[in-house]
């Protein structure tokens, strides 16, 4: 059953606030991280995602099902996939224009749909696998500036901006991971859970780098510092109250709007123009994945006529 037009226009809101407070978010990593190791950044970022998250979970009366959980095990496991991803991401940031490092994040979803086939042995046809080859290929397009030495003034910038090309694909494949892990769980633990655990988690990955020459922050770094961690919470509780209103396959196009964002903020503050293989290859990744939702929306309209329940696609 579709979506009332008011609740489907709140559910888009609420995903394109998401989506600029994260990408903010990323534009603060990537000018703190100037300074500022990437271990002390997860800390401050996952610490101060937790008040927001604890809060609005309080009202609702969901607190006690945010600090609860039934498979401890399989929450570790999450928070590693998720220390991964956090870290690579936050250092790629640090070596790359933040349109770029967001662009090669969009082949996350494509990845997930080769470790769903894997590890939750979902059937995975001809399609997907198409979307995911032709998303790969787009990634390979943004990568191939960053092997042009000439194009770097100062030495050794080609290898910095190579690294974090292929920091930024590591985070990927662990956000992927997450998202297989977050589908085991989610059979038996509540998503309040979930995200409680995923902060506090990260926050003690990051607090174990403290001995590793934690920067003293000035008073404008230290409100930076604390402004990731409440963009970062306040954007998660805006993209789940976003899937309260609408189903995935809806609001999920609008994921790309981060792209947007991230050519704006990267212009704006740090005067990045990303270069035309970066429109090219980013083109390619967003349409393969696009066209895996869009494909996954009609399967699911198609078989909804015909009063068939919940099952993976078959694409």
């Amino acid at each position: 059953m579709a979506a009332p037009p008011t609740q489907l226009l709140t559910a888009v809101g609420f995903k394109l606030i998401s989506a600029l407070l994260f990408a903010a978010m990323s534009a603060l990593v990537r000018q703190l991280s100037e300074a500022t190791p990437v271990g002390q950044i997860v800390f401050f970022r996952s610490a101060f995602a937790i008040p927001p998250v604890l809060l609005i979970y309080a009202l609702r009366g969901e607190f006690m099902s945010a600090i609860r959980t039934n498979r401890l095990f399989g929450q570790l496991g999450r928070g590693a996939l998720s220390v991964g991803g956090m870290f690579s991401n936050f250092a790629s940031l640090a070596r790359l224009p933040l349109a770029e490092a967001t662009a090669i994040q969009f082949v996350s979803p494509l990845i997930t749909v080769a470790l769903a086939a894997i590890f939750l042995k979902e059937r995975v046809r001809m399609f997907r696998w198409s979307a995911v080859t032709v998303g790969f290929f787009g990634v390979m397009i943004m990568l191939i500036p960053n092997f042009d030495a000439g194009r770097y003034a100062m030495a050794g910038a080609a290898s910095v901006a190579l690294t974090g090309s292929l920091l930024a694909i590591l985070s990927a494949f662990c956000n992927a991971g997450t998202v297989i892990q977050t589908r085991r769980l989610a059979q038996s633990e509540a998503t309040a859970s979930i995200v409680f655990y995923f902060s506090l988690i990260t926050m003690l990955a990051g607090a174990v780098t403290l001995p590793f020459a934690w920067h003293n922050p000035t008073g404008m770094e230290l409100t930076g510092l604390i402004a990731t961690g409440v963009l970062g919470g306040i954007a998660h509780i805006f993209l789940t109250e976003s899937y309260r209103h609408a189903t995935a396959s809806v609001i999920a196009p609008f994921d790309y709007s981060a792209m947007l964002w991230a050519l704006l903020l990267g212009y704006w503050v740090f005067g990045e123009l990303p270069s035309t293989l970066v429109y090219v290859g980013a083109t390619i990744v967003a349409g393969a994945g696009l066209a895996v939702i869009f494909r996954e929306r009609w399967l699911g309209m198609k078989r909804a006529p015909e009063g068939e329940g919940p099952r993976t696609p078959e694409i």
